[in-house]
């Protein structure tokens, strides 16, 4: 008879926070753990689990058709699940003699809280314990000042200015995700200085609980020891850790619209001024998506947050897929066909 229960990390942040470079370092540097990973994605293109799935491990697309599950080369298991958070979870069950432990990468724009309170399941209970929640923070956002300590005065605020026509809901997000935090993970915080270091775990403890350790990490480099195995049996406390969204029945993002766009490219800077110029005319918070360039036989992956992107090429274009460019923007209050036409005119 097997007792031991599966120990699940769930790893929330903010959009563009780095989650995924995270999960692709621990994944690498296994060390021997049998880890399974569930990429619960945000947006009409698996972009997230292609990423994970093309980490360098190898993974064998021979997967099974419910869930998505993916064998990986090292021993480890991922899946990529929407709406099908259940049945995959019973997937896992029925492998747990060769699980160690179970990481879930929720979507920058989820809640962590109810994800959480599903392991007070009884289906899930007998499993699985949730190890620890960790929140990634993107250092250079908040340093910029795009989250504000106190987002329920803001939205006070809001409302009560005739000026500002429009509510965001991403400071209550940001403050709901630290609020149910077990560790916070500093992002990205090369190039930052000890004063500005100081100023953004400043506004990150204003919504963590005490005694909440803050680490400082760069390119998601960080030893799984400190990550995994912290033994907080969460679904046993959630109910006590008090977020903004405590008195709602059901939270849903209507909020946040999701617009894929596809495109013809004439090079790489040509689309990345184009995409900062369209975010900055729109309330878009996050960009992704691949690209196809001309005369490339790489695909090029393309990440933003705000004005800030990243480009890398990832792999080779494979020969029975369309090598076409296809974005994915993320925001309020989006018109896909107007924002579709905009970036063709400016590539043009």
């Amino acid at each position: 008879m097997q007792s031991r229960k599966i120990p699940a990390t769930i790893v929330t942040g903010f959009l563009g926070s780095g989650k995924t470079t995270l999960l692709r370092h621990l994944l690498t540097h296994a060390e021997g753990r049998r880890i399974a990973v569930i990429v619960n994605e945000f947006g009409e293109l698996g972009i997230d689990g292609e990423v994970l799935r093309g980490c360098g491990i190898g993974c064998d697309e021979n997967g099974e058709e419910t869930g998505q599950l993916y064998e990986l080369a090292n021993g480890c298991l991922c899946c990529t699940v929407q709406e099908e958070f259940a049945p995959v979870m019973e997937l896992l069950a029925a492998r747990r003699d060769q699980i160690d432990h179970l990481i879930i990468e929720t979507s920058g724009l989820a809640l962590p809280k109810p994800l959480v309170q599903a392991f007070q399941w009884p289906a899930l209970r007998n499993t699985f314990t949730v190890d620890a929640v960790i929140t990634v923070v993107d250092a250079p956002a908040v340093a910029a000042g795009r989250f504000a300590d106190d987002p329920v005065a803001v939205d006070v605020q809001r409302r009560a200015d005739d000026n500002l026509d429009h509510e965001s809901p991403l400071h209550e997000l940001f403050a709901d995700q630290l609020a149910t935090a077990d560790l916070v993970v500093i992002h990205k915080t090369d190039g930052l200085d000890a004063a500005t270091l100081a100023s953004v775990e400043a506004a990150v403890r204003e919504e963590t609980m005490p005694g909440v350790q803050l680490i400082h990490v760069q390119h998601g480099r960080i030893d799984p020891a400190v990550l995994l195995g912290l033994n907080a049996a969460v679904e046993d406390v959630i109910d006590q850790r008090r977020t903004h969204h405590d008195n709602e029945e059901d939270h849903d993002h209507d909020d946040f619209d999701s617009v894929r766009v596809q495109l013809t490219v004439p090079g790489r800077e040509a689309l990345l001024d184009a995409l900062r110029t369209l975010v900055q005319q729109h309330e878009i918070y996050r960009v992704k998506g691949f690209v196809a360039l001309p005369g490339a036989a790489m695909r090029l992956v393309v990440q933003g947050v705000g004005t800030r992107f990243d480009s890398y090429f990832d792999r080779a274009w494979r020969a029975d897929e369309a090598r076409q460019t296809q974005l994915v923007l993320i925001g309020a209050e989006l018109d896909g066909a107007a924002l579709q036409a905009q970036l063709d005119a400016a590539l043009r």
